[in-house]
């Protein structure tokens, strides 16, 4: 394994309407890459009720999206901050930000490790 660096990953599960508010806030602050999957999941919320052909049931999973980010030079706290400023509007269902600590990252192309995995190397 490389030189030690922190290296951590964020994960931001929020509403799909706000996505484009988080990229765009995101990418002011210098993240450059993100992984963004869509996915059901309820917390608080526990879902809402739906209507089918005239009759009631439980919608227990809520459509969501997860932003994935390794980061380790950009300031975790920056990108959790501004996450949390893009994301709140003081209702259930806002949100999560889960944070892991990496122990190495691996580029697959290349054979990098760590930090160096994770820049993008211009002297190519």
């Amino acid at each position: 394994m490389s030189e030690q660096h922190n290296i951590t990953k964020i994960e931001i599960v929020t509403r799909p309407n706000k996505f484009e508010d988080l990229k765009k806030a995101l990418k002011e602050v210098g993240i450059t890459g993100m992984t963004v999957s869509k996915v059901l999941g309820c917390g608080m919320q526990k879902g809402n009720t739906e209507y089918y052909r005239g009759v009631p049931y439980e919608m227990n999973l809520l459509p969501k999206v997860k932003v994935e980010i390794v980061v380790s030079k950009v300031l975790v706290k920056k990108i959790i901050d501004t996450a949390k400023q893009v994301l709140n509007t003081g209702n259930i269902g806002d949100g999560k930000i889960l944070i892991y600590d990496i122990n190495n990252v691996i580029r697959i192309r290349t054979g990098e490790e760590g930090i160096n995995a994770l820049q993008e190397n211009k002297e190519k």
